[in-house]
């Protein structure tokens, strides 16, 4: 098993992304963070975060094959797309699309039912990008707004003002970005059904094998379980 850096283990995430990684008092956070320390632990190599700032999710797998990344634990969704791109770990998570709204501003969206004439925001790059194009596509939306990777505090402000009538994104993360925000609440949950999992370079067949091992022993002494309980609940 080789890593970029003799000794140190690489892991590309983007951040923010609560409850998955962030940043709070200067020190980096989330499920994926304290996991990928523990597996780093259970390795016997150190742990090295590498941000990634790009504006289109999708972009983070380049890193795994211009080698500034041994892997990405990024709240990632296993899609065919990005299997071509990376081999994936056993996944840790299962979770889902969300609906957010403004209870204010549209009181009345409580599904992607209620979406018809309405501007619905996504991420670039994000699992909930394919699926606002489709409910565009069958005239279920009325136009799909697309916001760069890391701009997701602007677009949550955005709601907030009423220039967009819904956000879709994983459950978790908008549970935790509407914590403090009280006009904005998820509506809707499991509007698909996704797995989460750690994704390695596409010649690193070893690596892969060594993460699994090292999350399947996390998971028999109970760490995994707790890291969820603790991060994203049930």
């Amino acid at each position: 098993m080789d890593t970029i850096a003799s000794g140190i283990l690489s892991v590309g995430s983007a951040v923010p992304d609560p409850p998955f990684e962030f940043v709070s008092d200067g020190k980096d956070c989330g499920f994926d963070i304290e996991l990928m320390q523990a597996i780093a632990a259970e390795l016997g190599l150190q742990w090295r975060l590498v941000t990634y700032k790009g504006a289109d999710f999708n972009d983070i797998f380049d890193g795994l094959a211009n080698g500034s990344m041994d892997c990405i634990a990024s709240g990632t969704t296993v899609t065919p797309g990005r299997e071509r791109k990376a081999l994936f770990c056993e996944p840790y998570v299962h979770s889902g699309q969300s609906l957010v709204c403004n209870i204010e501003k549209s009181p009345n969206v409580r599904s992607i039912d209620d979406l018809r004439g309405l501007v619905l925001a996504v991420q670039e790059g994000n699992t909930s990008q394919p699926v606002a194009q489709r409910l565009k596509a069958e005239g279920r939306v009325g136009d799909v707004r697309v916001y760069a990777y890391h701009d997701i505090g602007k677009m949550l402000d955005d709601l907030d003002a009423g220039q967009i009538a819904a956000i879709m994104k994983l459950a978790p993360v908008m549970h935790w970005f509407t914590k403090d925000r009280p006009h904005l609440r998820v509506v809707q949950e499991r509007i698909t059904q996704e797995d989460l999992a750690i994704a390695v370079g596409l010649s690193n067949e070893p690596l892969r094998r060594a993460i699994d091992d090292a999350q399947a022993r996390l998971r028999a002494n109970g760490t995994l379980s707790r890291l969820i309980e603790k991060w994203i609940g049930a």
